[in-house]
């Protein structure tokens, strides 16, 4: 097989993990909030049919609470921090997969961990794709630059069907019917349609 060529983006589930930031109860008053974690849990759910590791933290859970249950989640160990960055509480993990090519990116808050993580692991030669649709912030501002920002920075920035499309690859997959249950109904709207709205300059 020919190897992918980096700039391009591509990912399979052999060469990617699924980074979960922050979803927690403190965190409910941001915007979009059900939407986005809804969008997460269905990259959860693919993910899980197609063998692709998964990483969860919680930012200062004594103080902001838990994961939220609809994330469906359970399964999972969270990694606690209070350090921005998912970096360095995942760093080992990182460091076990030395086939790790692309890191996908969900959760909040876009302006702060999201981007601290999108930084730290970009720095890491790594390739990040920013979940638009289950990214979000207080300040949808906020949320906006900071997705500029990534994109500047050499993050790719990705709806979940299209992610989820290009991990399965193809109609053939055993999976692909399952996954096909997901994505059926169309990923719930998060607002992203009026942050990219009249050619946003931001964004050219």
């Amino acid at each position: 097989m020919a190897a992918v060529r980096p700039g391009l983006g591509r990912i399979i589930p052999g060469s990617s993990i699924l980074f979960l930031c922050d979803m927690q109860e403190k965190f409910r008053h941001a915007s979009f909030f059900p939407q986005i974690v809804s969008v997460a849990a269905r990259m959860l759910k693919v993910a899980q049919l197609l063998d692709v590791p998964v990483v969860l933290t919680e930012q200062y859970p004594q103080g902001l609470g838990p994961t939220v249950p609809e994330l469906g989640a359970e399964g999972l160990q969270p990694r606690s921090k209070t350090c921005f960055s998912m970096v360095p509480v995942v760093q080992q993990e990182l460091d076990a997969r030395p086939q790790l090519r692309s890191v996908l990116l969900c959760g909040l808050e876009t302006q702060a961990c999201i981007l601290h993580t999108a930084l730290d692991l970009l720095d890491q030669g790594l390739q990040v794709h920013v979940v638009v649709d289950a990214c979000t912030s207080r300040s949808q501002v906020d949320r906006l630059v900071a997705l500029s920002r990534m994109r500047q920075s050499g993050a790719f920035l990705s709806t979940s069907e299209g992610l989820i499309l290009q991990l399965v690859g193809d109609a053939a997959h055993p999976q692909f019917k399952e996954i096909q249950k997901i994505i059926k109904e169309p990923a719930p709207d998060s607002g992203l349609l009026g942050l990219f709205h009249g050619q946003n300059p931001l964004f050219r």
